[in-house]
């Protein structure tokens, strides 16, 4: 846990009081919102049943075909782009179809869709073959009675639709009508006078391929918004409220009121008001019902309980940012019967932070003075911990992973070494600490060189001393046999150690080299490719496979190490790879860079050596015979001084499909010189 979070917590202590006002005021809010809760679902049981005393004009029966407020004029064409606001409350009937009605001071409209998609067509003025054919039964009906119709084409386009069987008093022998279909089904749109007075509408589909009864409708009375029944529900709904009425399968038949919850209208609490009492002290609050304002049907959880019967109010969050709105909802019932549901919604202004201003106001000091408190450890904190950052950093600027410094104490102190304070001690602890390990590091760094020029002359001598006492041997008489053995194994070792002393000192002058590479504007594609073609005559009946991205691979670079590391690599992986094996060889973009890997099928690395392979004198080929030249195991570790100079790493893995090992240096680029 960091030192500003444990201020932190020490400061939070303080908040004993403050939380046992705010627990307080929290209670009470929750005991004012219940009554407030109680006495809204009160009003709304009161209204319920004046408007079944009243007999209001309330549904009756479990179903019904709703007639929406048609939103813009409707053009009776087939088509049901006038129909696009009100098709997310489509009503459905059969198994096949879709219908929509709407009326405004012009008339009744209907529109209906049928899924159809191989249509059965038949001659129009035939009766037997209209009904063995795709078509659409209507019924319509008044208080003398029901009449029925057979909507019916053979192609697109306007249609007459003529009445089936005797006449009713009050409905038309026949109307005109739109038919429309594509490969989805066939649409039917029509228009009926206001005048006819409708109470009933049945409607079926018969899909000749699908069977069925082919005179079969659902007929069920027409239900639509009513202006009386608006005027009653205003008379009797508590003042500055919204009453909605709804069917008892949630269509809106009546409305009153208007729900304002923009803030600081009515005693409405403002924004900030508003914020403190959802985040401090009201509990939790339903999710606004965005869009339920005018929309002709309600499916809101409260709604649904309503409809089985329970009276249930709900807190949530209104449309307006910060405001919060009560609702209740309330069953209708008529002899033991569901005929509707009250909906009765209020905008809460006595409960946000209204409920004890006194206690609220204290509540806040609190909270102001905690804050200051707090942000004056915290900045405290902050500043102790961004100090304890500088020195974290400086150390890990100062040590790279091969424990060589980057010449931190050549740019200055170490950070905070001036410090009065405990920090200051331990800056100055790090400073000779890395002082000692920089001067051991620069020792062994350059012990291998200075090894190399030491072990030259002695080398030298016993070679000599060699040559002198096999010439002495030679001139006295024939080297014995048994001594011949001797001597060659003395040359071997003298050729063994001279070559330990050329690789140690090549080594040295390896390190040099990269670190006063030149760095220049390369295209690395090209770098790949010409050390892909150099190496093929190398590989002998091995498959070299060079994969190249096709598009230049621009990068501030030095070519010439980056080709070494690819020889040192390449060499790697010969030396692995069987007569008849393979190698690959593929550059790659990555963020920021570039990356090379060289893969080749041969045995898999030891888990135990994956992290040391690129460290200096270490090997995984086989100790060499007598005569052979040793291995010192300084070829990788010229790979990853390349990528430590690039800004990268070198890595090795195994293949997933356990077939070889791949080897990858990741090249960052190198900081451009400023003239």
């Amino acid at each position: 846990m960091t030192l500003r979070r444990k201020l932190l917590l020490v400061a939070l202590c303080t908040l004993a009081l403050p939380v046992a006002g705010w627990l307080y005021v929290r209670q009470m809010e929750a005991l004012l919102r219940e009554g407030q809760a109680q006495a809204l679902i009160a009003s709304a049981r009161a209204v319920a049943r004046s408007l079944v005393v009243t007999h209001a004009e309330l549904p009756q029966g479990d179903a019904a075909w709703y007639v929406e407020q048609a939103v813009n004029p409707i053009t009776v064409d087939g088509y049901g782009d006038d129909w696009a606001p009100l098709t997310p409350w489509s009503q459905p009937f059969g198994t096949r179809g879709k219908l929509l009605l709407a009326g405004d001071a012009g008339g009744l409209y209907l529109y209906a869709e049928v899924r159809d998609t191989r249509r059965t067509r038949g001659d129009a003025m035939d009766g037997a073959n209209a009904l063995a054919a795709d078509h659409l039964n209507l019924v319509l009906g008044n208080a003398a009675g029901q009449q029925r119709y057979l909507l019916e084409s053979d192609a697109p386009g306007a249609i007459t639709v003529r009445a089936q069987g005797p006449s009713v008093a009050g409905l038309p022998a026949e109307f005109p009508a739109q038919w429309q279909e594509d490969g989805s089904g066939f649409r039917i749109e029509l228009s009926l006078p206001r005048s006819l007075q409708l109470q009933t509408l049945g409607i079926g589909a018969y899909v000749a391929e699908a069977g069925g009864d082919r005179m079969a409708v659902e007929l069920r009375p027409l239900l639509d918004y009513s202006s009386a029944l608006s005027t009653e529900l205003a008379s009797l709904a508590p003042e500055r409220t919204q009453a909605r009425v709804l069917s008892p399968q949630g269509w809106l038949l009546a409305r009153s009121g208007k729900l304002d919850t923009a803030p600081g209208a009515h005693g409405q609490p403002g924004w900030f008001a508003a914020l403190v009492y959802r985040s401090l002290l009201a509990t939790r609050l339903e999710d606004a019902n965005l869009w339920a304002q005018d929309v002709p049907r309600l499916d809101t959880p409260e709604v649904l309980r309503a409809r089985a019967g329970q009276s249930v109010s709900v807190w949530r969050s209104g449309e307006e940012r910060g405001s919060v709105v009560l609702s209740a909802a309330v069953p209708i019932e008529q002899d033991g019967k569901l005929v509707g549901v009250l909906l009765l919604e209020q905008a809460s202004r006595a409960v946000p932070l209204l409920a004890n201003r006194a206690l609220l106001g204290l509540l806040l000091t609190s909270f102001g003075v905690l804050l200051v408190a707090g942000a004056i450890l915290l900045l405290f904190a902050t500043r102790l911990s961004l100090r304890l950052g500088r020195l974290r950093n400086a150390a890990e600027r100062a040590q790279l992973s091969d424990g060589r410094l980057d010449g931190l104490f050549e740019r200055g102190r170490f950070p905070m070494t001036d410090a009065p304070d405990e920090i200051g001690d331990l800056a100055r602890s790090f400073e000779r600490l890395f002082e000692a390990v920089g001067g051991y590091t620069d020792y062994l760094r350059t012990l291998a060189s200075k090894l190399s020029h030491e072990l030259n002359t002695p080398l030298a001598i016993v070679k000599s001393s060699l040559d002198n006492l096999e010439h002495a041997l030679q001139e006295r008489a024939e080297l014995p046999p048994d001594a011949q053995p001797y001597l060659a194994r003395a040359r071997d070792g003298v050729a063994r150690l001279g070559a330990l002393v050329r690789a140690m000192s090549e080594a040295s002058r390896m390190e040099r080299a990269i670190a006063a590479a030149e760095p220049e504007d390369v295209d690395l594609r090209e770098v790949v490719r010409g050390c892909a073609d150099a190496y093929r005559p190398l590989a002998g009946a091995r498959r070299l496979d060079c994969m190249l991205p096709d598009t230049p691979l621009h990068l501030h670079c030095a070519p010439e190490p980056i080709a070494q590391a690819l020889d040192k690599l390449f060499d790697n992986a010969l030396s692995f790879t069987p007569p008849d094996g393979w190698l690959r060889l593929s550059l790659r973009a990555v963020d920021g860079g570039a990356e090379i890997e060289l893969a080749n099928q041969g045995p898999p690395l030891p888990a135990a050596m994956q992290g040391r392979l690129f460290d200096s004198l270490v090997s995984l080929r086989d100790k060499a015979t007598p005569g052979d030249a040793p291995h010192l195991g300084l070829g990788l570790y010229v790979v990853r001084l390349v990528a430590e100079r690039h800004g990268g790493v070198a890595s090795a893995r195994n293949l997933d499909d356990g077939d070889g090992v791949a080897f990858s240096v990741s090249l960052r680029g190198m900081p451009r010189q400023r003239l």
